[in-house]
């Protein structure tokens, strides 16, 4: 695999790294790197999304690994801040598993880590709904739902048509199958745990999963949002962001 990344802010700075959802890539976080210019920002795109390359099978053990390989880069004993929505939280969470003591502060955003209802049925379905994440009708309908701004869609399309299918199918796979790893208990750094209050059960439940298995995280249901609050209303998001790690890094 490839990765692609891009680095922004102060380079002396503690580092901050913001991971993607699936479908998307790196420009998702356009609204979070204008704002933290004060901080080392790295800004990945996962493998098979973006301009990263993917040779073989998606998997969030693989991405988890080869990010942490990044980070461990460029951190040279710096803070490390992390923050990742959906697909990205989920591999922040097999990160935070794998190197418990790397990550001093962590935002988990919308990470599904419950068995995905009639799972197998919802991969078959996609696969017979392949051709239509290729029309414009089809992805403006979803980039809606996403919250993506009109500036945004073409970018998303354009991503879209180049997507593998296999890389698609696999992303999904990985998405509705993935756990809480045993070790994530382990992980020493503050941990804030959030949800869209439009969201579904599911993510809720998935929420005090997550809790439950570090006494490190807190949670917060984020009201009049569904998934997606850092495209929704950026500007509270960053706010949040900020928040979190200035309480937890600098006023302890």
């Amino acid at each position: 695999m490839m990765l692609h990344y891009k680095e922004y802010g102060n380079p002396s700075a503690p580092l901050m790294i913001f991971i993607h959802g699936g479908g998307v890539s790196s420009w998702m976080w356009d609204k979070q790197i204008q704002y933290f210019t004060d901080y080392h920002c790295l800004v990945p795109d996962l493998p098979g999304q973006g301009k990263s390359v993917i040779y073989g099978k998606f998997t969030i053990q693989s991405c988890a690994e080869m990010l942490i390989e990044l980070i461990e880069s460029k951190a040279m004993g710096k803070k490390v801040i992390a923050i990742g929505f959906s697909l990205g939280a989920q591999i922040l969470i097999a990160m935070l598993s794998i190197k418990p003591d790397l990550f001093d502060c962590s935002v988990i955003n919308s990470a599904l880590v419950r068995p995905f209802p009639l799972e197998k049925l919802w991969i078959a379905l996609i696969k017979l709904l392949l051709p239509l994440i290729k029309n414009r009708t089809f992805s403006k309908i979803q980039a809606e739902s996403m919250y993506l701004e009109k500036e945004y869609f073409e970018t998303y399309f354009q991503e879209s048509l180049l997507m593998s299918k296999d890389t698609l199918v696999n992303i999904m796979e990985e998405n509705m199958s993935f756990r809480i790893p045993d070790n994530f208990k382990n992980a020493r750094g503050k941990i804030l745990v959030t949800v869209g209050e439009q969201e579904k059960r599911i993510m809720k439940k998935s929420l005090a999963d997550i809790l439950k298995s570090n006494s490190n995280c807190k949670g917060l249901i984020i009201p009049h949002v569904g998934h997606g609050v850092s495209l929704a209303n950026p500007d509270f998001f960053n706010k949040l962001i900020k928040y979190w790690v200035h309480t937890t890094l600098f006023e302890q």
